[in-house]
């Protein structure tokens, strides 16, 4: 086995909240040994929208210099890790429009045998964080991926409480992520990482 594994955190962010996570998972996964790529994906908000909102203009200016992802990503990567707010219980749009652009990598198969896991945030409390994450495996199923969760594999879980995927309720983007949210980020990034590390291995070995 060549090289180290290969982590593309991609995520959508509006006003940082989720941007903030992607980060946290971004340094999890390189302090787990692995190479990684933090790409937000395009926006898709007309400027007068986002103009209408400080903290959303703020954020765009922050985090102009973040590339962009793009399908090579996800060919690219061993391990993908995606991160997105919740709209109605489901992923944000503009990640469903990337993820809507992978058509010939699925057709090639070139996204099956990769791990994959996720991470959410809310305005209010529960606010769709286990749907959004279970809506965004579906994606991963279909691609024959490898779902990696945090699980219950942390005591810190039982204080964050979500199994499925890193989440935080921002009360409307007013609380940043804290503590427990970042570490179960880092944890969900690291698990990750060691299972897809694994599964190269395994299937270097033949």
């Amino acid at each position: 086995m060549d090289g180290q594994t290969k982590v593309a955190v991609i995520y959508y962010s509006a006003t940082g909240i989720t941007y903030q996570m992607a980060q946290s998972a971004s340094e999890a996964a390189g302090e787990a040994g692995a190479e990684v790529r933090l790409r937000k994906v395009r926006e898709l908000a007309p400027d007068e929208a986002i103009r209408s909102n400080s903290g959303w203009q703020a954020h765009r200016l922050e985090t102009q210099d973040v590339m962009e992802a793009e399908p090579d990503d996800l060919s690219w990567a061993d391990v993908v890790i995606f991160g997105s707010p919740t709209r109605y219980g489901m992923i944000a749009a503009q990640l469903k429009q990337f993820i809507d652009t992978t058509g010939p990598l699925w057709a090639q198969g070139a996204l099956a045998n990769k791990v994959y896991s996720g991470f959410t945030s809310t305005a209010t409390s529960n606010g769709g964080q286990e749907s959004t994450l279970l809506a965004l495996f579906n994606v991963f199923y279909h691609w024959g991926g490898i779902v990696v969760a945090p699980g219950y594999t942390d005591p810190s879980q039982f204080v964050a409480g979500n199994p499925y995927g890193a989440s935080h309720t921002s009360n409307n983007g007013e609380i940043p992520p804290d503590h427990v949210a970042l570490a179960a980020t880092a944890l969900t990034a690291k698990r990750a990482v060691e299972i897809g590390t694994a599964l190269r291995r395994g299937l270097a070995a033949g």
